[in-house]
Parts: structure tokens; sequence; C-alpha cells
């Protein structure tokens, strides 16, 4: 978990409401439950935040800018661009996975930031992310080995779309004490939409 300055009212605001956010849901969860946690009042919130919508938005803000380094952490191993395609939804889930809070919070309320119409989607991580799976098409793209009938734009959303989906459904599945598949699984058929996407004797070269 990012370390947040708890001397501080908003610090301490934006490490209980990412807390209690994932623990009670946006809607579950009252502004004055995270103040008094916090140990500061509503009007701190308020004066930081703007409410409750704007401090959901900020504690993804600070959770995606602690997501993209684990992510690019786990692709420094791999050296070609096709591997790095396979194993970067892998990466994603991987720190989700060590992050149970922010998990949460990503794959079930961040649709609700898209949904009010805030720019969740052009904060710095997730803009990161993006930018990395488009560096990476890129050069697939540029050394013949992505289909070239194929946008590496619709490709990159495909990905990102399938890979939040599914791991959301898992999150959702978990709730009900029945996961419909296991994170392997997952991984078999990223690597079958990889494998429809590029072209195998380019890529053996």
């Amino acid at each position: 978990m990012t370390v947040l300055d708890t001397t501080s009212s908003r610090g301490r605001l934006l490490q209980s409401a990412r807390q209690l956010f994932a623990e009670n849901g946006y809607e579950g969860t009252s502004t004055a439950s995270i103040a008094r946690m916090a140990a500061t009042s509503e009007s701190q919130l308020i004066k930081h935040f703007g409410g409750k919508a704007g401090l959901l938005e900020a504690v993804l803000v600070t959770g995606w800018n602690e997501v993209l380094p684990r992510i690019k952490a786990s692709l420094t191993q791999e050296t070609s661009a096709l591997e790095k395609l396979r194993r970067i939804p892998r990466a994603f889930g991987d720190a989700l996975e060590a992050t149970p809070d922010l998990r949460v919070l990503v794959l079930l309320e961040g649709r609700r930031i898209r949904k009010e119409g805030r720019q969740m989607t052009l904060t710095d991580g997730f803009t990161g992310y993006v930018e990395l799976l488009d560096e990476i098409l890129t050069e697939l793209e540029t050394t013949g080995v992505l289909r070239p009938s194929l946008s590496k734009e619709a490709v990159r959303s495909a990905i990102v779309g399938m890979t939040e989906g599914a791991l959301r459904d898992r999150v959702l599945a978990e709730r009900t004490k029945h996961s419909p598949y296991t994170a392997e699984q997952l991984g078999q058929v990223v690597d079958a939409l990889i494998s429809a996407i590029t072209l195998r004797s380019a890529a053996a070269a």
C-alpha cells in the first residue's frame, strides 16, 4: 500500500476512505464515518476533496500510481515485446491481488467515476498503463508481428476491457464463494487472444 502522510488530515482521509470504501462500498460509506476514522472533520473532507466523489477519485488516483510501478517491475525480465504483451494482463492482476482493498476499488468503484463523467481515465496511473500497452503494440506493429489488418488502438482496448471485465467478474464471484475460473485459466484466454492477433511466423522469427 502507498504510504500516506497520516500526520495530515488529507492523508488520513485518503487512508480511511480507501479502507471503508473497500469494506462497505461507496454507497455504504458516509462522509461522517470517513472523517471519524480519520480523526478529523467533514469540513476538512470538503476542503480537500470537494465531497465523497472527489475523495473516491483521489483514492483511485493514488491507487493507480501504486499499481503502475508494480506492473512495470514485473516486465523487466521479459526480453521480447510479445512476451511483455502476454505478461502485462497477468501483471495487472498480480498487482491488484497484492493490494486487496485497491483491487475492489479499481474493479468495482472505478466505473462509478467514469459514469459520473469525471476524468478518471486520464489519471497518470491509468494513462501510464495504456501508454505501456501502446508502446508494446507499436513495437509488434513495426516488426510485423501484429496482424496488419488490425488497429493497435482497438487491440489495446480489447485487452484492457477483457482483462478488467474478467478480473471484476472474479471479484463478484468470490463474494458468493464461487469463483468461476482461476487466474491461470484467465491467462490461457489472454494467450489465445494474443495468438489470434499476431502472426506466428513473424513472432517466431
